[in-house]
């Protein structure tokens, strides 16, 4: 049986070496339109950076390498151009030669990923300097350009993660960074409370950020670029970062179902509505293992996993794809940031409003162990049966520990009653006695049995904001925190004493503040008799 795979990044490689481990029998190709196999596209910004030095150290396998080792033929530099399921029949043009060739397959893999895309502005596939970067090929580019012209300025379009990863090592480099986004926060779609973090930690290292601020146009071959606020930039290199497409051009006359946006819709066996059709990695619009509603499957670590799922599944092992969660870490500087299933940002595009979330600062590891520093960790969980939904946290240290064990109670369908219950090891260098996710159940339990009410900022009732009290109880010596002003400033340790000055007749909200004081105040207070509702931001 002849099994042709169109991709060889992530997925397609992965298919094919572990159906070859399973069958000696099979006949196995990999058409790959670019230069290079199976290569770790999610290390090009640290080769940039010069983190990575050499560039070849990226590249997993070479054709060579599958011909010898696995028995597997790969064509780079070949593109597919179409498919016909009836023939069961290809169309493949040679890119070296223009030459196109006819072959045939029995069952078909479609692994052929994403490609950026430039926005829609005005010069921008003009600008000499401008680039975008997906592939080994354009990280070589790149790096020459970087070689030849020594630029000291670099203009990032796009605040996402790989804007990020790739502002990181272009400051690493000793290169201005200004990045530009039209959304209102960095970092998208992490939440806000994440985001604010990371926003500041760009400050701090001297990157200059335009956000809530589109690209109007680039002019003179990419050396001037006007901001919609009038700003003019000057920038010596320029990386888009604003999005990928779908490469499904050869999928449009096949008779393949796809997305609205373009992808390739799968069953739970990786199916395609056509048969002897398989489809994985980015290409494919799967299921989500939270919501069960359809989601893009948009990470290598993701499509790895289906390609060796899938050489089980057509060997005949009964295996079922369960879905996507979505799990990712990013390094920014000195943070590390990480997430796993639904953001805010996601589930209310899903129209899914019936949840709560919790936010808290416990240390990464004991307080009195050296370098301990802040875990902020957030986790959204249904607002009726406490089912996890999903977590981003941002800090120092073991950051991506928790977001991990996290993924895993999500696989498990556990609620927040069961994070307490979690045996976490523990040692001063790596955890506390209470590990940070043991302390999220506690503090998501306290809002699922009522025992302290939270509500968002945006949220407060128009009358309350005029007339109930607004308590903040930080130190005098710490800074105010929050976007609501506070009627009065009394610390936590003088609650007792001044209880008093605090009114019973008006609804009373404690203030925004991370960390554990707040919910403490909270307490203090109802031991007097009097609720207070702790404001989120």
């Amino acid at each position: 049986m002849k099994f042709v795979v169109i991709g060889g990044v992530a997925g397609g490689p992965s298919f094919a070496t572990r159906l070859r481990r399973l069958n000696e029998e099979h006949e196995i190709v990999i058409y790959e339109r670019g230069e290079n196999i199976s290569y770790a596209s999610c290390a090009l910004p640290y080769y940039l950076g010069g983190v990575i030095e050499e560039l070849d150290s990226l590249i997993e396998r070479t054709p060579e390498i599958l011909k010898v080792k696995n028995n597997i033929d790969v064509f780079t530099k070949h593109e597919v151009k179409s498919i016909d399921p009836a023939k069961k029949q290809l169309i493949v043009k040679d890119l070296q030669t223009g030459e196109e060739l006819a072959t045939n397959y029995d069952k078909l893999v479609i692994s052929s990923g994403a490609r950026p895309t430039l926005p829609p502005i005005k010069g921008a596939s003009d600008a000499a300097n401008g680039f975008t970067l997906r592939s080994v090929t354009d990280a070589a580019e790149i790096k020459t350009y970087i070689d030849q012209y020594n630029p000291k300025s670099v203009l990032v379009l796009g605040a996402g993660v790989m804007g990020l990863e790739l502002a990181e090592n272009f400051k690493h480099r000793g290169l201005d960074v200004i990045l530009v986004d039209q959304l209102s926060q960095v970092a998208f779609p992490y939440d806000i409370e994440i985001a604010d973090l990371i926003y500041d930690k760009l400050i701090e290292k001297g990157l200059q950020i335009y956000l809530n601020t589109r690209v109007e146009e680039i002019r003179q071959n990419g050396n001037e670029v006007v901001l919609s606020d009038g700003t003019i930039l000057n920038p010596e290199l320029i990386l888009f970062a604003t999005g990928v497409a779908p490469n499904n051009e050869m999928t449009k006359t096949a008779g393949i179902a796809l997305s609205e946006d373009g992808q390739i819709i799968v069953n739970d066996q990786l199916e395609t509505n056509v048969p002897d059709i398989y489809a994985i990695g980015d290409i494919i619009k799967t299921t989500s293992v939270v919501t069960g509603l359809a989601t893009s499957s948009m990470l290598s670590s993701a499509a790895n996993r289906q390609g060796h799922m899938l050489a089980d599944i057509v060997n005949g092992t009964p295996m079922r794809y369960r879905g996507y969660i979505g799990a990712g870490v990013a390094k920014i500087f000195e943070y590390t940031a990480s997430y796993a299933g639904m953001t805010e940002h996601a589930l209310k595009a899903a129209g899914i409003t019936n949840y709560k979330s919790i936010f808290v600062t416990p240390f990464d590891h004991a307080y009195f162990y050296p370098e301990a520093s802040r875990l902020n960790l957030k986790i959204i969980f249904d607002a009726m049966s406490g089912k996890i939904l999903g977590g981003q946290a941002v800090g120092e240290h073991g950051v991506d520990k928790r977001i991990g064990e996290l993924s895993v109670a999500i696989t498990g369908n556990l609620t927040v009653f069961d994070l307490p219950d979690l045996e976490l090891p523990y040692s001063p260098p790596y955890s506390t006695t209470r590990d940070p996710l043991n302390i999220a159940g506690y503090v998501a339990i306290n809002q699922m049995t009522n025992v302290v009410e939270t509500i968002k900022a945006v949220d407060i009732p128009a009358e309350d904001l005029i007339e109930a009290f607004f308590l903040d109880i930080r130190e005098s010596d710490k800074a105010e925190s929050g976007s609501i002003k506070a009627s009065k400033n009394i610390p936590m340790n003088e609650l007792r004493d001044r209880i008093n000055e605090i009114p019973k007749d008006r609804k009373v909200y404690i203030t925004f503040r991370k960390g554990l004081n707040t919910y403490t105040s909270a307490r203090i207070l109802a031991g007097f008799g009097i609720p207070a509702i702790l404001i989120e931001e």
